[in-house]
């Protein structure tokens, strides 16, 4: 059973304009730290915050909030100091334990199982509802297990085709530089979906299927004006589309389909200013039924065990992963 999204507002006191700056980081890089690390999602303006994920994530990040908040009365904070602050409180290590069961996929090539309860909640999930969200840092599974579960369906006859799309915005690229039109430059960047579709069906089947269009990988400006009928959808780098695109692309869901959208909200590149669809969405729908949002975090990096080490190392000094 999946675990419900929750949402707490809270006001930091005393109001101060320095000290709520010093709580956020440069460029909000401290709440960024904060989302990475619990798996949440942490809006604010001015001194009232809304935390939304989890129950037990949520109450914690709260909790950390309200005690970093404290410390800014005295010392100012860096993202080495927060990370430092997680460790030392074992709240990570609380969050971790859980009474969740694995979850499987079946496919041609055997099961795919889950590594952790993040992991077996947003399987389940995807396996029987209509729109999942699965939200966190790279290297924790959202796009090869929504990949698996688009070819279980597929492969199951629930779904009569897969579509894999993304938007054509990538991190210190210029498309326009690369030969060919957008689908052709927009290729290379859809690669890992590839990738995981030849793991699990094979080379020369998977080309098959992209030829008779059961299977297509497309950029995210192709989908405008289309409504998908009986169709696997996963659209993966969520944190790159505008507000727009994103419910340009959830409308577009039709009748026996379903979707399954990934990314990750620290990692937005749209020009500085504008809001991530990705980041806007999860405020809009945390409420509606048939809707289920899941927040990894760098504890669940599954790839290998060095990743989880290098994506703290970057968290420490205040970078991207």
């Amino acid at each position: 059973m999946t675990e419900a999204v929750h949402s707490i507002a809270i006001q930091l006191e005393p109001e101060s304009n320095e000290r709520l700056a010093n709580l956020s980081g440069q460029f909000d890089e401290h709440l960024r730290q904060l989302e990475r690390r619990l798996g949440v999602e942490i809006n604010n303006r001015g001194s009232n915050f809304e935390v939304i994920g989890s129950a037990r994530a949520t109450q914690a990040t709260v909790e950390v909030l309200r005690s970093l908040y404290a410390l800014t009365a005295e010392e100012t904070l860096v993202p080495a100091k927060v990370h430092l602050y997680l460790q030392e409180s074992g709240i990570e290590a609380l969050l971790g334990e859980t009474d969740a069961e694995p979850a499987a996929i079946a496919t041609r090539r055997g099961k795919i199982r889950a590594r952790g309860a993040t992991q077996s909640r947003y399987m389940q999930d995807m396996q029987r509802l209509d729109l999942t969200f699965g939200i966190g840092p790279a290297g924790t599974g959202k796009t090869y297990l929504a990949v698996a579960t688009a070819v279980a369906a597929l492969e199951s006859d629930r779904v009569r085709r897969v579509i894999l799309v993304r938007p054509a915005v990538e991190a210190g690229e210029r498309l326009g530089f690369l030969p060919g039109d957008l689908a052709q430059k927009i290729d290379p960047y859809l690669r890992p979906m590839y990738d995981a579709l030849y793991e699990m069906l094979g080379f020369e089947r998977v080309e098959k299927l992209i030829e008779r269009g059961v299977i297509e990988i497309a950029p995210l400006a192709y989908m405008r004006g289309r409504t998908l009928n009986e169709a696997f959808i996963i659209l993966d780098e969520a944190q790159n589309t505008s507000v727009e695109q994103m419910k340009m692309l959830l409308t577009r869901i039709g009748y026996g389909s379903q979707a399954v959208v990934t990314g990750d909200v620290t990692q937005t590149d749209l020009p500085r200013g504008s809001e991530s669809g990705l980041r806007h969405v999860i405020k809009v729908l945390k409420e509606v039924e048939g809707v289920a949002f899941n927040f990894f975090s760098a504890r669940d990096v599954v790839r290998h065990p060095l990743v989880r080490r290098i994506v703290q190392a970057y968290e420490r000094q205040g970078a991207g992963d």
